[in-house]
């Protein structure tokens, strides 16, 4: 027997929230899903609301991701230390709300989910623990066959060395936050599946979910405007991997795209 565990890029706005909702259970009937799991730290723009998770969750999402933008909202503070359902970067400094991992129950074993953050060309790194010593201390600590990995990181190269480094360790391991799917798909020789981004669910036409208009003025030097999430059309992206419970190894992995 094998389970298909399907992991969502980072949600953004209002577009990819809605689109995300209305399509999760059709999706999930598609690909015959068994667990799901959704980076949604940017489905307020640069932060996620306790409504915005609760309703993912009540859509059907099993476990929420995040980010860099995690502390955007200051009540998600409380909702993170109430809610086993979503998590933070395990990374992040020891005493902040919240949790880095957690195992779930599931009808085909328990499944355990890591979120981590990496630290190259990341905004305000020098407060995040090093992601390949945090993931090392997780897995000492846990005895669990099945594992997924959400990386949210900027450059691919870190990915790419994470990969490297959880190859044989873990299930899977997925790369979030630079919005933009990436075309790397595959199983890694000793069995664990990989992507270096997922992607973005939100706006077709905006520029990283942002508003097209906003982001290209910001580039020609423009004064600074208040961020806009883009509306419109939306898609959603991310990725199905296939896999063996018993052994916890990725049989194969599928890059989706959904407009």
């Amino acid at each position: 027997m094998t389970v298909n565990i399907l992991a969502i890029g980072d949600v953004a706005g209002k577009a990819g929230l809605d689109f995300f909702i209305g399509k999760l259970q059709g999706i999930k009937k598609f690909y015959d899903i068994s667990f799901t799991v959704v980076n949604a730290e940017n489905t307020a723009g640069l932060c996620v609301k306790p409504d915005h998770a609760t309703a993912l969750l009540k859509a059907g999402t099993d476990v929420i991701t995040l980010g860099n933008h995690t502390w955007g909202d200051r009540k998600i503070r409380d909702y993170l230390d109430n809610s086993t359902q979503v998590l933070r970067p395990a990374n992040f400094a020891p005493q902040v709300p919240g949790r880095g991992f957690g195992i779930f129950n599931t009808d085909f074993g328990d499944v355990c989910v890591v979120n981590l953050i990496g630290r190259t060309d990341m905004p305000n790194s020098y407060v995040y623990d090093n992601p390949f010593f945090e993931i090392d201390r997780i897995l000492k600590s846990i005895n669990t066959t099945m594992i997924l990995v959400d990386f949210h990181a900027e450059v691919t190269s870190e990915k790419l060395a994470m990969s490297y480094h959880l190859d044989g360790r873990v299930s899977a391991l997925w790369g979030t936050h630079t919005h933009v799917q990436t075309s790397d798909c595959r199983v890694l020789n000793g069995g664990m599946g990989y992507i270096t981004d997922l992607g973005m669910t939100g706006a077709v036409e905006s520029v990283i979910g942002m508003s097209a208009t906003y982001s290209l003025s910001r580039f020609l030097g423009n004064p600074p405007e208040r961020f806009e999430s883009a509306d419109g059309p939306a898609k959603i992206e991310g990725a199905v991997f296939e896999i063996d419970p018993l052994s916890g190894k990725c049989l194969s992995v599928e890059a989706i795209r959904i407009t």
